[in-house]
């Protein structure tokens, strides 16, 4: 049995489909679904039993059937400023978690996130985590968790036997519509021109970069997700991987600007943009760019090709987006 925390989100419903695709359905749900249309990020999957995340715990007591949690669920609000509610959730439920899979022979697998990097001065290697500077709570929540599991490995206290965190970069893709503020660009791309016809992109407030030429390593969702499932399949066959944390990203960084002239050129329109100022509460908090190295995860044997940002967004864009029902 696999448990998927954050089921119902974006990334935990990809996984979820995937899973479906081999033939698996042997899947528990955990989320809280707070949006009223969220629900039907669910609706095409196939498992059997959801949960509230607070019954999770109490659920897994005396069960010896799991053969791994996916744990995506997690505040992603990159503008929380209640940090006793990201200790909470980021923190202390994440540990919870690692802690039952170390003495239940289950296997781990967790979102961290390339919010950990902050600005990127000390560059985007997953190598190595010493050092870094989140620029917001969040960030700082997952880059907690991710220290404090290597100090688990490092002192040799109790860790589950298959384990890997992913660093995820921006990812975009079919069910992130209930993710409003924090959804991707491209969902904001193609609900601003549906709307009023052109497209809004923040101002540069940084030397060296133009309007719109902020840079970002954009991650297709299915891509994200057949990186999970990638490490899943390999502990569930009691195959040999390496546990470690690993970015999750293209290897390339692009420009919104791109992003968003692809965005409506899929939509069979002609881009028009025009530069807004950035909010206040993010100026200082900005990622200018993003570019995950990937030479780990290919040498830990994942050897799929991620999508161009094009292909990804001519996907989304058209498969998705510009249907009747959005849903994957």
């Amino acid at each position: 049995m696999i448990v998927i925390t954050g089921g119902a989100g974006m990334i935990g419903s990809n996984i979820a489909w995937q899973l479906n695709k081999q033939g698996l359905d042997n899947i528990v749900i955990v989320d809280r679904v707070t949006h009223e249309e969220q629900w039907q990020n669910l609706v095409k999957r196939q498992y059997l039993q959801y949960l509230d995340k607070d019954q999770l715990l109490h659920w897994l007591e005396g069960r010896t059937n799991i053969d791994a949690i996916i744990h995506m669920g997690a505040i992603s609000d990159t503008t929380e400023r209640d940090f006793n509610k990201l200790v909470d959730a980021n923190i202390h439920y994440s540990q919870n978690l690692w802690e039952w899979c170390s003495n239940n022979n289950s296997a781990f697998f967790y979102a961290s996130s390339a919010a950990t990097y902050g600005n990127g001065e000390h560059g985007y290697d997953d190598d190595s985590i010493a050092n870094l500077r989140p620029l917001n709570a969040y960030g700082y929540s997952k880059h907690f968790f991710d220290q404090w599991v290597l100090q688990q490995v490092s002192r040799k206290r109790p860790s589950p036997k298959y384990w890997a965190g992913f660093k995820f970069f921006n990812i975009y893709g079919p069910n992130e519509y209930h993710k409003k503020r924090m959804a991707s660009v491209a969902l904001h791309c193609f609900n601003q021109y549906r709307e009023a016809g052109s497209v809004k992109l923040f101002k540069s407030h940084k030397t060296g970069y133009d309007d719109g030429m902020q840079l970002r390593d954009f991650v297709y969702v299915k891509d994200a997700a057949a990186v999970v499932v990638h490490f899943l399949t390999s502990a569930l066959a009691s195959k040999a991987c390496t546990n470690n944390i690993y970015n999750v990203g293209t290897g390339q960084a692009r420009a919104y600007k791109d992003l968003a002239n692809s965005v409506m050129r899929n939509m069979g329109e002609i881009p028009i943009i025009s530069y807004i100022d950035m909010p206040l509460d993010l100026q200082d908090r900005y990622q200018y760019f993003t570019q995950a190295t990937s030479e780990k995860l290919r040498d830990a044997g994942y050897d799929k090709p991620f999508h161009s940002l094009e292909d990804g967004l001519k996907d989304y864009v058209q498969n998705y987006l510009m249907l009747n029902d959005p849903y994957c």
